[in-house]
């Protein structure tokens, strides 16, 4: 005789069989290049065959991926700063399972969950001048919360941004795209205007106007790795201030450790943005967050009655595996003092490299702050050397910095990334947790391509010419 099942017993688990993902994987899994060419963005498997990125990863923890046959990889990468602690980390991982495994009543959108306001408050703990938290589910999306924000509060339309600033690829963050080549086509976009980075007179002329609703800012920036000058962001504060203005710190890549301290904008005394937008590390590496962290009055003003409670609002904010892997990256945070880490990492990694700009001709520049490192190349001084990068500089700027790129995964198995296009910079933002022995090994391996490069001819120089090639076919 059977029973019926009460409400309060759990359902009997699926029928196993009905998907196996290994099984998947193991039969389909040799075809990703082929399916992401059919389905999916087709130029990235083609740029990835032309300059030898066409790599089968199996596996990846920490700082490594490893191939087929067992080589590992060490990835100065970390996803584009997604990867804060690196792959898997076992703690993210296990809160992961155990918000699974608590079976909670998610997403319901007529109740208060416990896990956003843990998170909120954890996150505010690091923000001591601000009160209060929107949970979105990308970096573009809390910088477009922000915007929205300033605003509405201010009853202004107009945002200004920092020429070659990276804030987005959605309409709203777009607007604010210092970047020519990511905005084109996309017209009409909001009526936004840019100043140049650390020009406190652009800056008060754009504010006399009467309209600016706030500046957003990267205290360094992505593209190129540009930080703003010593002064800047606490000037920019007091003329915003005085024009009843906000300041908006885009923390999505510099925030959680990148710098060194929690937040870039805390390298400078008496910053207090009025709306920091971070995501990207705070998601563990698993499951897509973003947070707009602002003042008391900024929320209020927005969700000024109970008519407006959702007025901005996302399916799936606050959901409860992206607040499970948010805590446990904090916990991490402070627990293995990873902060202290990166500026004692981000150091040695940095003056190391800086020590070979006297020895290569052909190296310009170190920059940038914990582990967040720019490594720029210029014209070189010998006649041999100099010919051959007027060439690559013809055929299409950003092509060296590329020579440099495809060597250090190809032959020493080193995963970096060019900083922008038609930028001769390389952009380090490594996982966080790296040490002595991941700075040895990527010191080790740029010095060898280094050597090679101003060897004059080679393998490398002859991958040149197959790039340059390559930019003159692609105009």
């Amino acid at each position: 005789m059977t029973t019926a099942r009460s409400a309060s017993q759990p359902s009997e688990p699926a029928p196993s069989g009905t998907f196996d993902l290994a099984a998947l994987l193991a039969e389909r899994g040799a075809e990703r290049y082929e399916l992401h060419a059919r389905y999916l963005n087709h130029q990235l498997p083609r740029m990835l065959h032309t300059i030898g990125f066409d790599k089968v990863y199996e596996r990846a923890e920490g700082a490594y991926f490893w191939d087929a046959d067992g080589d590992d990889y060490l990835d100065m990468l970390a996803g584009f700063g997604v990867m804060g602690l690196g792959r898997h980390h076992p703690v993210v991982r296990k809160a992961l399972h155990d918000v699974l495994d608590a079976d909670l009543a998610d997403l319901t959108r007529f109740d208060c969950q416990p896990l956003p306001g843990l998170l909120a408050e954890r996150l505010l703990a690091h923000s001591p001048h601000l009160d209060r938290v929107f949970f979105g589910n990308s970096g573009t999306e809390a910088v477009e919360t922000a915007l929205k924000f300033a605003r509405y509060v201010t009853g202004r339309p107009r945002i200004l941004y920092c020429a070659h600033a990276f804030h987005g690829l959605t309409t709203g963050s777009l607007s604010v795209n210092g970047e020519s080549g990511f905005r084109d086509g996309f017209a009409p976009l909001l009526p936004d205007t840019a100043v140049p980075l650390g020009d406190l007179d652009a800056l008060a002329r754009e504010l006399k106007r009467g309209d600016v609703a706030a500046l957003i800012v990267e205290p360094i920036q992505g593209k190129g790795v540009h930080e703003a000058p010593p002064g800047y962001l606490r000037a920019a504060q007091e003329l915003l201030r005085r024009h009843k203005a906000l300041l908006i710190a885009d923390e999505v890549q510099t925030g959680l450790g990148r710098t060194g301290d929690f937040y870039a904008y805390q390298h400078e005394e008496g910053v207090e943005p009025d709306l920091v937008c971070v995501a990207k590390a705070l998601s563990g590496g698993y499951v897509p967050v973003g947070a707009t962290l602002g003042r008391d009055w900024i929320f209020r003003k927005v969700y000024a009655s109970m008519d407006r409670v959702l007025v901005h609002s996302a399916s799936f904010g606050s959901n409860a595996q992206a607040m499970a892997a948010g805590l446990a990256v904090l916990s991490v945070m402070e627990n293995e003092q990873v902060v202290a880490g990166v500026r004692a990492t981000g150091e040695l990694l940095k003056s190391r490299l800086t020590a070979l700009i006297d020895r290569y001709e052909l190296l310009a520049d170190v920059r940038g702050r914990g582990l967040m490192i720019g490594i720029e190349f210029g014209r070189p001084r010998s006649l041999k050397l100099r010919g051959q990068w007027t060439m690559l500089q013809t055929a299409r700027k950003g092509l060296f910095a590329q020579m440099v790129v495809v060597p250090l995964l190809q032959r020493h198995r080193i995963l970096t990334q060019v900083s922008g296009d038609h930028l001769e910079v390389i952009k380090l933002i490594p996982p966080l947790i790296i040490g002595e022995r991941e700075v040895d090994r990527f010191v080790t391996a740029f010095t060898a391509v280094m050597d090679d490069a101003h060897s004059g001819s080679g393998l490398m120089w002859d991958f040149g010419k197959t790039l340059m090639r390559q930019a003159v076919a692609n105009r």
